[in-house]
């Protein structure tokens, strides 16, 4: 999608949001990349906004919703939600609105990747390490290596 003088910046950004949602902070890039004037940026997605065609909050919302699927914890939820440039009360509200159980969410994955809690300390570490860079905390990486491999029914 180039920028031409027939394809305002409304229509550009339209055509991005037929796709998927996305933060303000990630259209304005995106029309900047294909040469749109800031000026021209500011009042096409003021518009969009207006009209509830994008929606920061429902970007949130969606995004650490998809993120959650994927078994991702709330460090790395943060962290990449905060790049797309959606403030934290935002983060907050759509991490209440899915109200996620951490502990869970991390036993579950750990338990999905690995078999077993590991015989030595370097499994041990190897299974810590893949829930931290996931973006578990201390606490919920700690409750999943006592619980990920009980009977579910026992959780």
């Amino acid at each position: 999608m180039t920028h031409s003088p027939e394809t305002s910046p409304r229509d550009m950004a339209i055509q991005y949001l037929a796709r998927r949602e996305y933060s303000r902070a990630e259209l304005v890039q995106r029309l900047q990349s294909k040469g749109v004037a800031i000026e021209a940026i500011d009042p096409a997605l003021d518009g969009l906004a207006a009209e509830g065609l994008q929606s920061d909050s429902r970007f949130a919302e969606v995004f650490v919703r998809s993120r959650l699927v994927r078994g991702q914890g709330p460090n790395r939820i943060r962290a990449d939600i905060r790049q797309r440039g959606i403030d934290d009360s935002l983060t907050d509200l759509a991490f209440e609105a899915e109200s996620p159980d951490w502990c869970e969410l991390a036993t579950q994955a750990l338990a999905k990747r690995f078999d077993d809690a590991g015989a030595s300390p370097r499994e041990r570490a190897k299974r810590e390490r893949f829930l931290a860079g996931r973006g578990f905390e201390f606490d919920q990486v700690r409750h999943a290596m006592q619980h990920a491999w009980e009977d579910p029914a026992a959780r």
